[in-house]
């Protein structure tokens, strides 16, 4: 970093995440700026992006969209590569301080690897990194001496009201979930819901994949997993909590019985914000400040993990360990996509993971390859059961 400037690389920049983190390196140019831009598909939008930002480095996954981009972009100085290598090259680019890791699924595990390695600090909004690999990343990330600064919402409040704490001195972590669009639903209620009425969130705007995931409770399944490795703290001390109003977005409690949490509108911004310009603030781009007011009451309830299985099963994965939790997620990740084509029913997401956790056997501290393995095995499992 020179003059206070950071030089960002972003690992899925068409998605949401990646979206806004542009919003922000809009609003600080003399703060941020970006040298590597990766996505998987989306061709056009990547193409402005690098027109916009002029990039050192772009990214597509595929060899046919990498083709396209560079026939795009002939007029300019950006390189164009593509696929796994494409962003382990990314990963190690001398000019980037910091690695923010938006792409969706397993494969974002190897490039973060590589960015620590070359000793690149991580804003990590790639659950699966942690979820599946969090014995592999940790140690890794604190022998190299780099920073893992969390984008998710939550651990990012959390993250917040541990500023100036000592670790050994929390009690518990309160995960606070919104309960998504079907809070307070039954499971009978739950047996007619389509894929239509699960992308319906009521307070937050994400991907197709992260809602469902919400609908389901599974995605703070995945976030409990996340926090026990970013915070080293055992399953015990994490506490679910649904909070409709999302304006908690987690709190800390500690050995005197202090509660320090972090509140705010339900903006991404925010927190994808902090972990780049981390420890500074600035004002937040398109933002508006938080009138509790106009809110009036705050409410919180226990998670019904009966009804919405895929919490309770994510409990039971994380306390397994081992390959157990990539199973979890990977099962889900295909189960979703059925669901999404209609192939499933909504109850089915939560069957079709316990279904594949009940058939794995379970490898302990298992290596990338391992882990990558269970992901195949979880995919194949899957499609054997449903057809």
């Amino acid at each position: 970093m020179v003059n206070g400037m950071k030089k960002i690389g972003i690992m899925g920049s068409t998605g949401s995440i990646g979206t806004q983190t542009l919003e922000i390196v809009r609003k600080y140019p003399d703060r941020l700026q970006v040298t590597a831009l990766a996505a998987g598909s989306n061709v056009k939008l990547l193409e402005e992006q690098v027109r916009e930002f002029e990039p050192r480095l772009a990214v597509m996954w595929t060899a046919k969209a990498a083709e396209d981009l560079r026939d795009r972009i002939s007029d300019l100085n950006t390189a164009v590569i593509c696929g796994m290598d494409g962003l382990l090259q990314m990963a190690a680019l001398p000019e980037m301080d910091i690695l923010v890791t938006a792409i969706v699924g397993m494969i974002g595990i190897l490039p973060t690897i590589e960015a620590i390695r070359a000793h690149k600090d991580i804003a990590l909004a790639n659950k699966e990194t942690l979820v599946t690999a969090g014995h592999i990343i940790m140690p890794l990330a604190k022998e190299m001496g780099v920073s893992i600064l969390p984008v998710d919402s939550e651990h990012s409040a959390i993250f917040q009201s541990m500023q100036g704490e000592k670790k050994s001195q929390v009690s518990k972590i309160l995960l606070t979930a919104s309960g998504g669009p079907f809070r307070g639903k039954t499971r009978k209620d739950l047996e007619q819901m389509k894929a239509e009425d699960a992308l319906k969130h009521p307070n937050w705007s994400m991907g197709k994949k992260v809602t469902i995931d919400s609908s389901t409770l599974v995605n703070k399944g995945l976030e409990v997993m996340e926090a026990r490795w970013l915070f080293g703290v055992g399953l015990e001390k994490i506490q679910v909590m649904i909070h409709p109003e999302s304006i908690v977005h987690s709190a800390v409690e500690y050995q005197d019985g202090a509660v320090i949490g972090q509140l705010g509108v339900p903006d991404m911004k925010l927190p994808i914000q902090y972990a780049l310009l981390y420890p500074d603030r600035f004002e937040v781009p398109g933002s508006r400040p938080l009138d509790l007011f106009s809110i009036g009451r705050l409410t919180f309830e226990k998670p019904d993990m009966e009804t919405f299985t895929g919490l309770k099963l994510a409990f039971e994965a994380a306390k397994t360990g081992g390959t157990m939790p990539a199973v979890f997620n990977a099962a889900n990740e295909k189960a979703v996509a059925l669901f999404l084509e209609n192939r499933i029913r909504f109850l089915q997401i939560a069957e079709v993971i316990e279904m594949a956790m009940e058939r794995h056997r379970v490898m302990e501290e298992p290596t990338v390859e391992q882990i990558l393995e269970a992901e195949a095995e979880a995919h194949e499992s899957v499609s054997k059961c449903i057809g």
